[in-house]
């Protein structure tokens, strides 16, 4: 039991730190748009990532001033039937654990 205390208090702080968080690209990273594959790419060093769906504009948004809550509703705007409350937080921890975000 005490162990599912400390997963829950885990939980509350990475869901607090995500409400303050400002996401914006890593120095090193850089969003474009390529009209020949008519999709939204991140340019790395050495690579390149081919962004999919919405990606590309979850990623614009990023811009070191809006926070994460401030992201998602404006998603939530924009895509009205999408469950953007639980898939753009997902999808920024998971792009900030390869580095590309800070």
């Amino acid at each position: 039991m005490p162990g599912a205390v400390v997963a829950a208090g885990r939980r509350r702080a990475r869901g607090a730190a995500m409400t303050r968080w400002c996401p914006a690209l890593a120095p090193a990273v850089q969003l474009r748009y390529d009209r020949v594959r008519d999709t939204d790419l991140l340019l790395l060093p050495e690579r390149v990532v081919v962004l999919e769906g919405s990606a590309g504009a979850v990623l614009r948004l990023c811009d070191g001033v809006r926070a994460v809550p401030d992201i998602v509703a404006e998603l939530a705007v924009r895509y009205p039937d999408a469950p953007v409350a639980a898939e753009v937080p997902a999808f920024l921890g998971r792009i900030r654990a390869e580095g590309w975000l800070r």
